[in-house]
Formats: C-alpha cells, sequence, structure tokens
C-alpha cells in the first residue's frame, strides 16, 4: 500500500493545531535543518537565514489552522520559508538583473565548454559568484525544484524573464566553473 506524502507526520501537525507544545517541537525539530538550508541559500548569511526560520516557524504555527493537507507540511513550510527569505531581499533591496520582456534562447553548450568533471564545490563557488538575480534563479529552479511560473510568481517577474536569467544564469554558471 503507498502512503500519500501529504499526510507525513500527520499527527503531529494535528496536535499541533491542538496547542500541544510538544508536537510543535517535534514538527520544528524534524524541519528546522532543511528550512535553515533552504533559507541559507537564499540568503547567503547564517544569522539572517537563523532568523528567517524563526519567523517562519512562528508564521506557520500561528497559521496551522489553514493547512489543509494539499501538500505535505514540509512543502507548506517551505513555501513559507522561501517567502520570507525573498521578502527579506527585497527589503534590503537586492534587485533582480533587468531583463527585456522577452525569452532568450541559448544553443546547447558543446562538450568543449562543460567539464568533464563538474566538481560539486566548484559549482557551489560558481554559483557564489552570480549575481544576485541569477543566484535566485538557479536556487529556485535547480535546488529547490519550482518550474518558472512558480519561480515567476514568488519572485514578481514574468515567465519569460525567469527563463531568460535562468539560461543567462546557466550559461555564466559555467563560465565561471570553467574558470575556477
Amino acid at each position: 500500500m503507498k502512503t500519500d506524502i501529504r499526510f507525513t507526520h500527520k499527527s503531529l501537525v494535528e496536535q499541533s493545531k491542538a496547542g500541544h507544545s510538544s508536537s510543535q517541537y517535534e514538527l520544528y525539530s524534524c524541519y528546522v535543518d532543511a528550512m535553515f538550508n533552504v533559507s541559507f541559500r537564499i540568503l547567503e548569511n547564517k544569522e539572517d537565514a537563523e532568523d528567517i526560520v524563526q519567523d517562519s516557524f512562528i508564521d506557520a504555527f500561528k497559521q496551522l489552522h489553514s493547512f489543509k493537507y494539499q501538500s505535505s507540511f514540509g512543502a507548506w513550510l517551505k513555501r513559507i520559508v522561501i517567502n520570507k527569505s525573498i521578502n527579506h531581499l527585497k527589503v534590503k533591496k537586492v534587485d533582480l538583473v533587468p531583463m527585456d520582456e522577452h525569452e532568450f534562447h541559448l544553443t546547447q553548450p558543446t562538450e568543449a565548454m562543460v567539464p568533464d568533471v563538474l566538481d560539486i564545490t566548484k559549482i557551489r563557488r560558481g554559483i557564489a559568484l552570480l549575481p544576485d538575480g541569477y543566484k535566485q534563479v538557479i536556487n529556485l529552479y535547480l535546488i529547490e525544484g519550482y518550474d518558472h511560473l512558480e519561480i515567476a510568481t514568488i519572485l514578481e517577474i514574468t515567465e519569460s524573464t525567469s527563463k531568460s536569467q535562468y539560461h543567462r544564469a546557466k550559461k555564466k554558471l559555467l563560465q565561471i566553473v570553467s574558470e575556477l
């Protein structure tokens, strides 16, 4: 029998809805590290990421009554963390790289452009060197698994801007990685 992932930790969620602090702490313990990693990838600042995660859990527990199992609790919480992280960047006035309103089509990289072995540390360093707008789109698309329509909604940009920034970021990342 297949288990529906949306109901992972259902008993903890229901007990938390009823106000059991021990269940809230158990949910917190299950997800705090993963949510910190999500926020840190966006903010690149340990203290800011810790603050965002704490605020996200507070908001999640306050709004837990609105959680209706349309997704897993982890996915619902992750969306809160991502939105709060991006809003934090907006407050700090970190803007996306401006783009025209049309899509850019890049050719597929040739074998000469792609290193034989992409060292994960090189890729991480390369992502860290990308402009902030590129970095946000790369993280949301490649690491968090959002599609361009979802990224457009989260970042308040058009879907075509998300796609073009992703393609430009990927091209820039390949260039950076090849130079490292």
